[in-house]
């Protein structure tokens, strides 16, 4: 994490709603209150691989899912970094490239606020990641072929027949956010 000037305050949204003021003078390396990582374990065999990635039994309600979306990013390509004001998401980091994720806690209620979480997930150490919402987040594929990365956030995207304001603050289109995956 390459830290701006401290003189490049932004204000950033709170899940709430409210404002707060967050510089990079803020930001700390660290474990981020409420992200849940764990390694996913595939079973193989001559016919190839599998892993769970979900499991009913193992899920809070606050982070069931909702629905569930598959993406492939190629090579180089950057997603985030964003944040959603009800939304969590719970990503599966699944190869066959390999991610860099970071996260930064923007809830200014939190016990972490200001802290930035990097996560690295291999093509022989896939990751499930669960981001709570105010929980900023981008991954880039630092592998040399096209990775997939399952999401199953636990709200639909667009409510209940698409009819609703996408829940996202898109700090990636802010070319002076602090929030960046650059070191």
């Amino acid at each position: 994490m390459r830290p701006k000037p401290a003189s490049d305050a932004k204000e950033t949204a709170a899940p709430a709603g409210a404002t707060h003021t967050l510089s990079p003078a803020d930001l700390s390396a660290g474990e981020i209150e409420g992200v849940v990582v764990r390694g996913l374990r595939r079973f193989a065999d001559g016919r190839g691989w599998l892993a769970e990635l979900f499991r009913d039994d193992e899920a809070s309600d606050e982070f069931r899912p909702a629905m569930a979306y598959v993406s492939a990013t190629a090579p180089g390509a950057a997603r985030g970094p964003h944040e959603h004001r009800e939304q969590a998401d719970h990503f599966c980091f699944i190869g066959p490239a390999e991610f860099e994720l970071r996260l930064w806690d923007n809830r200014p209620n939190s016990a972490t606020f200001g802290r930035v979480m990097t996560l690295r997930a291999r093509v022989d150490e896939p990751l499930s990641v669960i981001v709570p919402a105010g929980v900023v987040h981008a991954y880039r594929n630092v592998g040399g072929v096209e990775g997939f990365v399952v999401n199953l956030p636990n709200r639909l995207y667009m409510g209940a027949g698409r009819k609703e304001a996408v829940d996202e603050i898109r700090h990636e289109d802010d070319p002076g956010t602090i929030f960046r995956l650059d070191d």
